[in-house]
């Protein structure tokens, strides 16, 4: 180190100021002057060992912006920041800085000093003024108050604003009692004090007001009436009081001696601001529910249903009917069982549609297509960010069907480990969105339907047994086509009718022979499977003859002697687990023709003519691993 840098560095440490030298891209005390180490009580090893933000750790937002302004315009200054001594007592600063390029690297200088200490350096200085230049000045301007309290005194206590005056030193010098009832201080209190500290030392959210900043003083400083219509002035008792202001100006002889204040409280202005904001807030939320609910209607209407009418007369139908008209007035909660394709879907829309929920939508959940990781946002929603992929705020069916019902199709499919948040919403009705801890109340009528035994899911500890009791409220079991054969004929003509319809076919008709056959099968796959034979057999129809084209007649066959009576049944017949091994090996037929393939074109579901979730369910069922399947 040569001569010059050990002056240099002497200079630095016995300056006056206290002084930092600081990395502001990387965050870094690069050297601190005795000064410094002084003022903040803190080593010069212990602050070179700190990063700047820990100095400026609350206010780490507005020192990055002054920096950046430094950096720019080469220096820059600012009595707004606050650090904390090493007793943890905060220093208001008056902070200086300047751009120093060393090696290439951007450095700044910062110079700062004791606000405190300064304010009492600068009053000892005016007191010392006044005593050299006398009272002469003093007297004029306090002669100017006088005369405008004496003149308008009556005017002041008559006003309803508040009204108030200062002057140039920011002193209170008159306050009118409409002034003193809104802050809660007397006139004696405020009188003589600085009104900025007293009234208007914090902003609205708490953190600390500049005076420099202030419009009040600005008045007697620019000489502009400054009108401001949304801050606040602190009631005696710590209350923030809303308030729209004037500050006007007043001169003496050409000279800005002060200035009047006129406020008043806008509390009521601002609650009405408030309601009305949480009337828009409220019309938006609806507004995107609708929009939700449309989007999900819609994609309900592209969907493919059974159809909109319970079809037939058979005793059967007419038991589920009965049991419909009994349980649809009510709020209670409908497990809906019966084997795959058996119309348990049209059930739960009759239900809601014979409800007095009916206004609202039924809103499905196919339990069976959900991953098992969404399970919970697809019930509950979830919050922006929540997960990677959570854009946006995301509301669940749960929300969605709020004031409706909510139809749980396949609800054996649901992991063992959400069934208790479901049981929860159930029991009372409540949930939390995920990765959101607000609690949200819904009203919602729960209809679940399932092609499994869930008491036996029960036994085996696979469903929750009080899950399991909530939901079976009011059973309903949807039968089997081959339990109502009698409304075959009835069901046939009418898939018919809307099969031409979509298929724009002419006039076809089904043959006494082509009924018979219809009702000698035994229809594994229901009343979706029929849907299935009579659309091909549309679509293969030439002219007007319509060929019933079964897909697999090894079923069990079903003898009638007429078209629409059900004869006794032969003398040969399966025993119910003879018909699932039959099933077993229908399924794994179908699994060898496809290779192994359940979905899309050429799969086993398309060669069955059922729901892939369907045949990958009876798959779970029956224990078959394709893997084995050649």
């Amino acid at each position: 180190m040569n001569a010059i840098d050990v002056n240099m560095n002497a200079v630095f440490q016995h300056a006056r100021e206290a002084i930092l030298i600081i990395d502001p891209v990387n965050d870094r005390i690069i050297s601190a002057n005795r000064k410094a180490s002084s003022l903040l009580e803190r080593p010069t090893a212990q602050l070179l060992a700190m990063r700047v933000s820990e100095l400026f750790n609350e206010q780490m937002p507005e020192f990055i912006v002054f920096t950046q302004a430094v950096i720019e315009k080469g220096n820059g200054w600012s009595c707004d920041f606050i650090c904390k001594r090493n007793d943890g007592h905060p220093l208001e600063l008056e902070l200086s800085a300047a751009l120093l390029k060393q090696n290439k690297t951007l450095q700044l200088i910062l110079t700062f000093q004791d606000k405190l200490q300064l304010r009492r350096l600068r009053e000892a200085n005016t007191a010392d003024s006044f005593h050299r230049h006398g009272f002469a000045e003093w007297k004029t301007i306090e002669s100017v108050f006088q005369e405008i309290e004496r003149e308008n005194q009556l005017l002041l206590k008559a006003a309803g604003e508040g009204i108030y005056g200062v002057n140039a030193n920011g002193e209170t010098t008159f306050v009118n009692p409409a002034a003193e009832r809104m802050l809660g201080w007397s006139a004696n209190d405020l009188i003589g004090k600085n009104i900025h500290q007293a009234i208007h030392h914090s902003r609205a959210n708490g953190c600390h007001y500049p005076s420099r900043d202030c419009p009040i003083y600005a008045a007697f400083a620019d000489g502009e009436v400054h009108v401001i219509d949304d801050e606040v002035f602190w009631h005696k008792s710590g209350e923030a009081i809303p308030v729209e202001y004037t500050s006007t100006p007043i001169r003496d002889q050409g000279r800005l001696v002060g200035a009047v204040v006129i406020f008043r409280d806008i509390s009521d202005r601002k609650l009405v601001e408030a309601n009305l904001r949480n009337a828009l807030s409220e019309v938006e939320t609806l507004r995107k529910r609708l929009e939700m609910e449309n989007a999900y209607l819609q994609e309900e209407i592209r969907a493919e249903h059974n159809h909109r009418e319970i079809v037939g007369k058979s005793a059967a139908i007419m038991n589920i009917i009965s049991q419909i008209e009994l349980v649809a007035p009510t709020d209670a909660n409908v497990l809906v069982t019966g084997e795959s394709g058996t119309g348990k879907e049209l059930i739960a829309r009759a239900i809601h549609e014979s409800s007095e929920r009916h206004s609202r939508p039924l809103i499905r959940v196919n339990c069976a297509s959900i991953p098992r990781e969404l399970f919970e946002s697809e019930f509950f929603g979830h919050a922006k960010g929540a997960f990677t992929g959570a854009i946006s705020d995301r509301s669940g069916r749960f929300e969605l069907a709020d004031g409706g019902t909510l139809f749980l199709d396949e609800v054996g499919e649901i992991p063992l480990e959400l069934q208790s948040k479901l049981l929860r919403v159930l029991q009372e009705q409540q949930f939390e969105r995920v990765g959101e801890n607000k609690t949200r109340r819904v009203d919602v009528r729960v209809i679940a339907a399932t092609n499994r035994n869930l008491k036996e899911e029960v036994n085996r500890q696979q469903f929750r047994e009080d899950l399991y009791f909530r939901l079976n409220v009011f059973p309903i079991v949807s039968a089997p086509l081959r339990e109502r054969i009698e409304d075959v004929p009835q069901l046939a003509t009418h898939f018919l009718t809307r099969a031409m319809k979509k298929f724009n076919k002419p006039q076809l008709k089904l043959s006494l022979a082509e009924l018979q056959r219809l009702q000698r099968y035994s229809w594994p796959g229901n009343i979706r499977e029929m849907i299935n034979v009579i659309e091909r057999a549309v679509i293969l129809s030439q002219d007007d003859r319509l060929r019933i084209d079964l897909p697999d007649e090894s079923y069990p066959a079903i003898e009638t002697t007429t078209t629409t009576q059900l004869q006794t049944p032969a003398k040969e017949f399966l025993t119910e687990q003879d018909r699932q091994q039959q099933e077993r090996d229908n399924i794994i037929a179908a699994l060898r023709v496809s290779k192994g393939k359940v979905f899309g074109p050429g799969g086993a579901a398309e060669l069955l003519g059922v729901k892939p979730t369907t045949l990958t369910s009876r798959i779970k069922r029956y224990g078959i691993d394709k893997r084995q399947i050649h």
